[in-house]
């Protein structure tokens, strides 16, 4: 930036042109030549070609620092009560006083503000991937220009929203790519590869924002994937026909496909529509971990493992560039050397980075803002949707909402392929896998965040205390209230077929369409409606027991809801997690073993 209109002159950092404004939390570009301002001082007026060089500020607060403002009112607050905002701060300050009510001058160095408390920032990244949310204003026009020309982006059609914040629940994939083309991503094998979905993690936040799921998904995981829109080699639109029983990594990259179809494949698998997703490659892990400073990690025995060039001491250590992308590269250090191992050093490689972003510095930086806001723009491949710096702040804050100690990890719950006599890869557990995606369908937290949830949980579980009746024994009329064509139909062939619940019936269509699933019972039915809620994960709320008893032959009545998702998918999930599956909170340190 040249030093007329960048505000460079007297040898003035860019970057320390960024203060804190004490009134409203955020940080602010000072573009002025002046280093601080009183009650007596006047505004210096911008000339047109610097107001469109530098653009209005976006932050919304009453564009303090575009320099537009005249003389005796910079810094004015809008109730008419007279604000400061700090100046910049110079190079050259060696010295100065430590009046609080004088301005830093070209001799006095202005002190380090205060920690705001309204400022948040998290960063994740998950074996190649990695994302980071600074919770800050974008303060000049320059600025987000150049953050928004760093962004990448590709239109996934059906496969997203459309929305950048949703009002309820979200779901964000991150997928870190294994691409070996590109900047800083030759030299790793595979030359040329065009790349797979190799690190996943669908991010869950919850409706009201108090908590969030991160769930890896197994690269080697075998699954289904589903038909979607992509490109041929010649970059024209093409539909990829689905196909059945392959890699889950081969979602990306493979055929043509592009990130709406591991979106696609993601619903398949759990019944969790994902609204938005953000990709990085290797180049992005050097780059972010050297802009963050390093990241903290703990092993709890040397590393030396020669095929990624891993070294590293037994205890804590601090990792960046080359050295953090071997070590969530690597799979020969740590368990059983298996991908899942592989994840859950990913995992606490990421717990370690939110802790790190919260904990130090950074947020009253802004040369660690900057840096990391430039990388982080530069690394991000997003959905249309997103792709824009101010609609990637504006879902940033809102993720930033969750608190840390209420961000579980965990992995998707799954077992040795029964199709190999050598399983070398995985299948979704069918039990505990889908009673967890029935817990993150229903937005059911997984860490203790308010009472009334513990509330619904003690009612649940004592609904379904008591005798269960034989699925034999179990009579229902199954009636479609909710979205999906033919879902009752589809439900009594499920019931039938895989839960021996043979004197089911499909009544078709219910009367009117309703948004959550009821059933029906009758005092002496307590036993069926208890047996058949196990069975759909059917919530307290979803039961109305009558108050005469059934008489010969009557049918329970169950009518699907909006809240339906597909037969076999359980409406609601369990009180709480299903047994064996590792949680690992990003509030706590742990070393890899």
């Amino acid at each position: 930036m040249d030093a007329h209109s960048r505000g460079r002159a007297d040898d003035i950092d860019p970057a320390d042109q960024w203060v804190l404004n004490p009134h409203t939390g955020n940080y602010e570009l000072r573009l002025d030549h002046s280093a601080g301002e009183s009650s007596g001082s006047s505004a210096r007026t911008a000339t047109a070609e610097e107001t469109g060089r530098r653009g209005e500020s976006r932050t919304g607060s009453s564009r303090e620092g575009s320099g537009r403002r005249a003389a005796g009112s910079r810094g004015a607050a809008t109730d008419g009560t007279r604000r400061e905002v700090p100046g910049q701060r110079s190079r050259r300050s060696s010295q100065g006083g430590r009046g609080a009510a004088e301005p830093p001058t070209a001799g006095r160095r202005k002190r380090k503000p205060q920690k705001s408390r309204k400022k948040k920032a998290l960063l994740w990244t998950g074996g190649v991937m990695a994302f980071v949310v600074v919770g800050t204003s974008i303060g000049a026009y320059a600025l987000y220009q150049k953050f928004n020309g760093n962004i990448d982006s590709i239109d996934v059609g059906d496969a997203g929203s459309k929305n950048v914040v949703t009002d309820g629940p979200m779901n964000i994939l991150i997928i870190g790519t294994d691409k070996r083309t590109g900047k800083g991503n030759e030299g790793y094998g595979d030359k040329g590869s065009e790349g797979h979905a190799d690190t996943t993690i669908l991010f869950h936040v919850s409706e009201d924002r108090t908590n969030a799921t991160a769930m890896s998904i197994p690269r080697d995981l075998m699954t289904e994937i589903p038909e979607c829109e992509g490109k041929d080699a010649d970059g024209a639109e093409v539909t990829i026909p689905g196909t059945p029983n392959e890699r889950f990594n081969t979602s990306l990259g493979q055929s043509g496909r592009n990130p709406g179809c591991t979106m696609k494949t993601v619903e398949n698998i759990t019944g969790l529509k994902p609204d938005h997703f953000m990709m990085v490659d290797f180049n992005a892990v050097k780059e972010l971990t050297t802009a963050v400073g390093g990241v903290e990690v703990c092993m709890a025995k040397p590393v030396d493992d020669p095929k990624s060039h891993l070294k590293l001491p037994q205890g804590k250590s601090e990792v960046q560039g080359e050295q953090a992308l071997a070590l969530l590269r690597t799979r020969h250090s740590f368990g059983n050397e298996s991908d899942l191992d592989r994840i859950k050093v990913q995992q606490q490689f990421l717990a370690s980075m939110i802790r790190e972003m919260k904990s130090s510095d950074t947020l009253t930086n802004p040369k660690k803002l900057y840096k990391l806001a430039d990388a982080a723009t530069n690394a991000l491949t997003v959905d249309s949707a997103i792709a824009d710096a101010q609609k990637l702040m504006t879902l940033a804050q809102e993720i930033s909402k969750v608190d840390t100690k209420n961000i579980t990890f965990l992995t998707m719950p799954v077992v040795d392929n029964p199709a190999e006599p050598t399983p070398v890869t995985v299948v979704v557990d069918p039990v505990k896998g889908e009673q967890l995606f029935a817990m993150m369908r229903s937005d059911t937290s997984l860490t203790e965040v308010k009472k009334k949830e513990k509330d619904a949980k003690s009612k649940q579980a004592a609904l379904l205390k008591g005798p269960k009746a034989d699925p034999a024994d179990v009579r229902v009329d199954v009636l479609n209230g909710g979205e999906i064509p033919g879902a009752a139909g589809s439900t009594v062939t499920w019931l039938q077929n895989e839960q021996g619940v043979l004197k089911s019936t499909n009544k078709a269509n219910a009367p009117e369409k309703i948004k959550k699933t009821t059933l029906e019972y009758a005092p002496n039915q307590a036993d069926q409606a208890r047996a058949l809620a196990e069975m759909m994960g059917l919530p307290a709320t979803a039961m109305k027991q009558g108050t005469a008893d059934a008489e010969g032959l009557e049918a329970m009545v169950l009518t699907l809801g909006a809240d339906f998702k597909g037969a076999g998918q359980l409406i609601t999930g369990p009180a709480k997690a299903p047994e064996g599956v590792e949680q690992a909170s990003a509030d706590k340190a742990v070393c890899a073993k």
